[in-house]
């Protein structure tokens, strides 16, 4: 995955965690839409394995 979409998706993830998800959908829709087939599988692989990024379930994880 470029070090560029990981930035985007890692921002997006902490947007959702403040509450501001229009601004997270901003900047990840567009990294996502232009993925070619090897990258969006990164990135699908990614969004599984972060989902508590997103989610901050885990309020324990060091910030």
């Amino acid at each position: 995955m470029r070090p560029t979409t990981l930035r985007a998706l890692n921002r997006a993830a902490e947007l959702i965690r403040q509450n501001r998800f229009t601004e997270a959908v901003l900047i990840a829709e567009p990294v996502i839409l232009t993925a070619d087939h090897h990258e969006g599988e990164e990135i699908r692989r990614w969004l599984i394995d972060h989902v508590t990024d997103f989610t901050d379930e885990n309020s324990t994880k060091a910030a």
